[in-house]
């Protein structure tokens, strides 16, 4: 499959689609994240949770835990594209809220590097989405994943 033409966030023609309300998410389901060995926070995705958008996006739930059993989720999208993610809402103590200003953050510019290492490690495959969520999942699986 031929990768989509690139589009940048300066482009006035893009147009993000509807965002629709968090998914329901399962820890049991979660795929890991590979993250250095120095980080104390664990990052997995729900597979169940993740969708390619028409205009490039792509969107899911990355749940974030500790050893002490803290647990925080968010709900976001990667521009792969861009190398830019944005996040829509979070989930804490059992509720999601609602980012009031959502903005899209370039990779480079992030406290975290797990949106980053997410999008290498399957969302994006260069700079367009995973050719479909199957491959998506199938690639994150892989033994031979790799950090980056």
């Amino acid at each position: 499959m031929p990768l989509p033409p690139k589009v940048t966030s300066m482009d006035a023609e893009w147009q993000e689609s509807e965002v629709p309300p968090p998914p329901a998410f399962d820890q049991k389901r979660l795929e890991p994240i590979a993250m250095p060995p120095y980080m104390s926070l664990k990052f997995g995705v729900d597979p169940a949770t993740i969708t390619i958008t028409g205009d490039g996006i792509v969107r899911y739930v990355v749940v974030a835990s500790n050893s002490g059993g803290a647990l925080n989720a968010f709900y976001e999208g990667i521009r792969c594209s861009t190398a830019e993610m944005k996040s829509y809402a979070r989930y804490n103590n059992g509720v999601w809220e609602t980012v009031q200003r959502p903005e899209w953050k370039s990779f480079s510019n992030l406290n975290s590097n797990y949106s980053r290492q997410l999008a290498r490690q399957g969302l994006c495959r260069g700079e367009a989405p995973g050719a479909s969520v199957t491959d998506i999942v199938r690639t994150m699986r892989d033994p031979s994943r790799k950090l980056q």
